[in-house]
């Protein structure tokens, strides 16, 4: 099988997303007795020529020479051809040994893309090709073996390798060709190999007509190929009389033709992983393909239990059911599979107890069960599985002590077989101890989101074989050992989300000088080096958040040249950034510096183009950059610059490069110094999700074109200056959630396209404007909108009694997750909103989708509250104030039992406080003062818990007011009837005039005699004499 980084290994790629971890596997199997063949006679070929002193012809070597020429080859792996004129001892050419014509070009990327890392590598990038393939190959008449995969050429495959009839062997994989693969390719009968997967998914065909004509063919690689167009594909490759191998993975296939005539009798490897089949069964004719020794329909929508037909598999070797639904306990008949060397039943709906029977499974070296509901104890027979090198039990509910389940696995020869041991989210508990050195090579432990605790213990550095480490987000504390810096295999090593303390030095990473990744990020750590340490590794991935690496800017970080993912945030870097970092990396897709104290500019253009077409996450926020905003790479998902000192327009961000497809899904730039006006750029940002510019000093109308944002959910325009009427395109942004142009200086009527196409909207803030007219009964039809604040505007008439249509008003909101939107490879954006609430500004962002909220204060709306109001009964804040409101309070507003704030001051509301409103024990703020409110406060633990102030201004008694109600409790009894409208205050007067005056009086009356009369003091002091001796009498007594 020839298949990624080896031509005689088989390698499956597995890639799920974009945003998903890419997984790569291996199967080594032998696919057929003539394919075998095949391979070592050009094996044996390629020896005898590379050992033959023979001499290549000109017109062929002036071929490879201009063929050269049209490549870009930035590490100069053919820097051998032209030095030597003879072109078969050039790298990568092979010769006949007899005649010297050039028979095979090995040119493929001769480093792993993924080079043991999630991630493909900037490496890998370095020692590919570009440029252009000339068409001077065609000069090359006798060759029969052509490599160029892992490249970047770019473009469309040429159309004139169809014309290479020689050519037995093709691999363009991974090449970066795009479009439509040329159907001429059907011209090369002789092809027995033909590979174009594509790790990017830019290819596609209309059909696979084509490929009949290549009746050779035993291995045919189209994975990632979108073959969503060719309705023929079963068709044609059930055809292929001689084909061995089928890879059609992540291919787009739709469905599985249930065909009972097949001929893919001499099929030994069928891989259809990735297609999201909508059959919800296997079809019956994969299970008579008894040859089959490799299987894999991993990633599909299959579900039921485990077909009894895949018994009918006895040379199985390699089965791959991995992400599908299957959900029944996993049949006896399994176990007898005694050829199986790679199982993957992972991320099913698998149930029942962990089988004793898996020790039956003598020749299996690869077990990935994870994500199943198996549970209980892990059988002791496991331990005697000596060929089982990898187990993988992730997110099974073992729930047990760790050391129990490391005794299991070490009861026989397993501990000194495995290499790799994955128990991430097991509900393991328990400490690390000396127990693991009995797995003696053991290269991965993955241990992740469990409940262990306890230090690291510091013998973990004598497994010297340890690769692999993942402790994230357990409990694991005390200090970093420095024993971690023995082992100079460790390539990956994660320990983010712990109780981690203390100092981290040089030492600890003396000898890690295979580190690719470390993660450990969320500890309180001090990395404590000398500013002019080298360290021994050349880190891929970097997460330092929540470290302290301050205060200086890292020195260290300008050897770190080959990084794809870097976060260094909340890490005390109080510093001016060095010119030197921007250029340290192109190829990241995450770069995290936020919530630091970094000064300096951006460069004018922050480039960055990693592999795959993974999208660019850029966070800066809450720094002290400063300057104009920078132009953006085109491959840029998630821009954050908020909370920064980014000055000038905004149109050198949004409007540069203008000819490029743009990929920003996430722009947020709020809270800067940003100003002029919005440039009408948008339609050339066809992807955005959420903007963000509030609290700049943005001036101007809304320009049109963002209403060219079709799947805009989040517009965050407020705290600006901006004007003029909403542009009428907003409408066509119909999956907005969110929208908030608070306090700016817009005019005009609410539009009531609001209310007819954001039907999907959750919150709307139009607060603090100028906006004018009655409120639309449009916005009613706006059945999720859970927050409206219109407050402080000139919005008049009266409030729509078809409020009650807000469904989610009405609705108890009760969902824990939050409102927010995807970015990029590793999170989401989180929606965030300033809302008046209970007279504070207060920020909502992860409770957020709970809050349910009307503000319409500051307005000059009139007429009564709608008693259709009450029934929102999931409403919890409730502002009217400060308008020309009257009527009474609604009688059924107890019902609205969550209300947790209502104001309705300085309005003309009469009548009583309805007795219901007793009954809102939620209730926190209340405000009906400056009102026309008459009788009694209701009795309740509720109303009489607030202020005297939130009353006032009212002809209200009873407690919590001081005045006491008339015995028919609709007046205050003790105020006087047709007292002046300001006697109270005359009242109050005399009181203060009379409070001193008769302090003073009284002081004489008592002090007088005192003073003036002798024997009246000498009497007044024996008295205090007498009470003093009594005092003391008692207390010396009960001593």
């Amino acid at each position: 099988m020839f298949h990624g980084s080896s031509t005689t290994d088989p390698l499956s790629l597995y890639i799920l997303s974009p945003c998903c971890m890419i997984m790569v596997g291996s199967l080594r199997v032998v696919a057929s007795v003539f394919f075998v063949l095949l391979i070592l006679a050009s094996t044996v070929q390629n020896f005898c020529a590379a050992n033959t002193n023979v001499t290549c012809h000109e017109i062929e070597r002036q071929a490879l020479l201009e063929f050269k020429q049209d490549l870009s080859d930035p590490s100069g792996r053919l820097a051998s051809w032209g030095n030597n004129l003879n072109c078969c001892d050039w790298t990568g050419v092979v010769c006949d040994n007899s005649n010297g014509h050039v028979l095979e070009l090995r040119l493929r990327n001769p480093l792993d893309p993924y080079k043991g890392f999630y991630i493909p590598s900037e490496a890998y990038a370095k020692v590919w090709f570009g440029g252009k393939v000339n068409p001077s190959l065609l000069d090359l008449k006798h060759l029969r073996y052509l490599d160029l995969s892992g490249s970047n050429f770019g473009g469309i495959i040429p159309k004139f390798l169809s014309s290479m009839q020689s050519l037995r062997y093709l691999n363009l994989s991974a090449a970066g060709f795009g479009g439509l693969i040329p159907p001429q390719l059907g011209n090369l009968t002789n092809l027995r190999f033909l590979d174009l997967h594509d790790l990017s998914s830019l290819l596609y065909v209309e059909n696979l007509q084509w490929l009949s004509n290549l009746v050779k063919l035993q291995h045919l690689d189209l994975s990632r190929v979108d073959l969503s167009r060719a309705s023929d594909w079963f068709q044609v490759t059930n055809a292929l009389p001689s084909l061995v191998e089928l890879h059609l993975s992540g291919c787009q296939l739709d469905h599985l033709p249930p065909q009972t005539n097949f001929n893919f009798s001499s099929l030994f490897i069928l891989d259809l992983s990735s297609n999201s089949f909508s059959n919800p069964l296997i079809p019956s004719w994969i299970f008579r393909l008894k040859s089959l020794v490799s299987l894999d329909l991993s990633h599909n929508n299959f579900e039921g239990p485990l077909p009894d037909g895949l018994r009918n598999f006895s040379s199985l070797r390699y089965l791959n059911l991995y992400w599908n639904k299957f959900n029944s306990s996993i049949p006896t008949w399994l176990y007898g599979f005694r050829s199986l060397e790679f199982l993957n039943l992972g991320s099913n709906n698998l149930h029942g107890p962990i089988s004793n029977d898996f020790g039956n499974l003598t020749s299996v070296a690869t077990l990935y069960l994870s994500d199943n509901e198996l549970e209980g104890v892990v059988p002791r027979s496991m331990g005697s599985l000596c060929s089982l090198k990898k187990i993988d039990l992730s997110g099974l509910k073992l729930s047990h002590d760790l050391s129990e389940v490391l005794e299991a696995l070490s009861s026989g020869c397993l501990s000194d077989r495995l290499e790799s041991l994955y128990l991430d989210r097991c509900e393991l508990s328990g400490h690390l101890t000396d127990q693991l050195l009995e797995f003696k090579i053991l290269a991965d432990l993955s241990l992740s989101r469990n409940s262990i605790s306890g230090p690291i213990p510091v013998s973990l550095g004598f497994l010297a074989s340890l690769r692999t480490l993942d402790l994230s987000r357990n409990r694991v504390n005390g200090t970093f050992p420095e024993s971690i810096g023995q082992l100079w295999k460790m390539e990956k090593l994660w320990l983010s989300r712990n109780l981690l303390e203390g100092a981290v030095t040089e030492i600890h990473f003396a000898n890690l000088t295979r580190l690719r990744l470390f993660h450990a990020s969320g500890n309180p750590l001090v990395l404590k080096v000398s500013p002019q340490w080298v360290p021994p590794f050349h880190l891929g991935l970097m997460g330092f958040s929540s470290w302290y690496l301050g205060p200086k800017f890292p020195s260290w970080l300008r050897y770190q040249k080959d990084f794809v993912y870097l976060d260094i945030s909340v890490t005390g870097i109080i510093d001016t950034i060095p010119n030197w970092f921007w250029n340290l990396s192109t190829m990241f897709f995450s770069l995290n510096l936020s919530h630091n104290q970094i000064y300096g500019k951006v460069p004018e253009f922050i480039a960055s183009s990693p592999l795959l077409g993974v999208p660019v996450y850029i966070d800066l926020n809450s720094n002290y950059f400063d300057g104009p905003l920078p132009c953006l790479s085109s491959k840029v998902n998630t821009l954050d610059l908020s909370n920064n000192s980014f000055s000038g327009p905004v149109s050198p961000l949004l409007c540069c490069k203008m000819d490029e497809p743009k990929w920003l899904e996430i722009l947020h730039m709020a809270d800067n110094h940003l100003s002029g006006k919005i440039p009408d750029c948008w339609m050339n940002w066809p992807n955005l999700v959420s903007i963000d510019l509030k609290n700049n000093n943005l001036s101007g109308n809304i320009p049109s074109s963002i209403g060219s944002l079709s799947l805009l959910q989040s517009l965050h325009l407020g705290k600006n200056n901006l004007s003029g009427v909403l542009p009428s395109s907003l409408q066509n942004c119909t999956k907005l959630l969110a929208i908030d142009l608070g306090e700016n200086n817009f005019v005009g009527n609410i539009p009531a396209w609001m209310g007819e196409r954001l039907s999907d909207i959750i919150i709307v803030s139009l607060r603090s404007n100028s906006f004018e007219g009655q409120i639309p009964d449009k916005l009613c039809a706006l059945s999720y909108l859970a927050i409206l604040d219109l407050a402080h505007n000139n919005l008049s008439g009266s409030i729509p009694k078809c409020f009650k249509n807000f469904s989610a008003m009405a609705a108890t909101q009760n969902s824990s997750d939050p409102i927010s939107y995807a970015f990029g490879h590793f999170g989401t954006s989180l929606e965030t909103m300033l809302l008046m609430i209970k007279g504070i500004l207060l920020e909502y962002g992860s409770i957020l989708q709970l809050v349910t909220s009307i503000d319409l204060s500051d307005n000059n709306l009139s007429g009564e509250i709608p008693a259709e109001i009450a029934n929102l009964l999931g409403l919890r804040f409730m502002n009217l104030s400060n308008n020309h409101l009257t009527g009474m309070i609604p009688k059924d507003i107890g019902n609205m039992r969550l209300l947790e704030s209502i104001d309705l001051s300085w309005n003309q509301i009469s009548g009583e406080i309805p007795p219901g409103m007793s009954a809102l024990t939620f209730l926190s703020y209340l405000n009906l003062s400056h009102n026309n409110l008459t009788g009694k406060i209701p009795s309740s633990t509720q109303l009489q818990s607030f202020n005297i102030s939130s009353y006032e201004g009212n002809n209200l008694c009873g407690p919590p007011l001081l005045d006491i109600c008339s015995p028919d409790a609709t007046t205050p009894a003790d105020k006087t009837r047709g007292r002046k409208a300001d006697g109270f205050e005359v009242e109050w007067f005399w009181f203060y005039v009379s409070m001193p005056l008769g302090f003073v009086v009284g002081f004489w009356i008592v002090m007088g005699p005192l003073l003036f009369n002798k024997s009246w003091r000498f009497a007044y002091f024996r008295i205090l004499d007498r009470m003093e001796h009594k005092i003391r009498a008692v207390a010396t007594n009960g001593r």
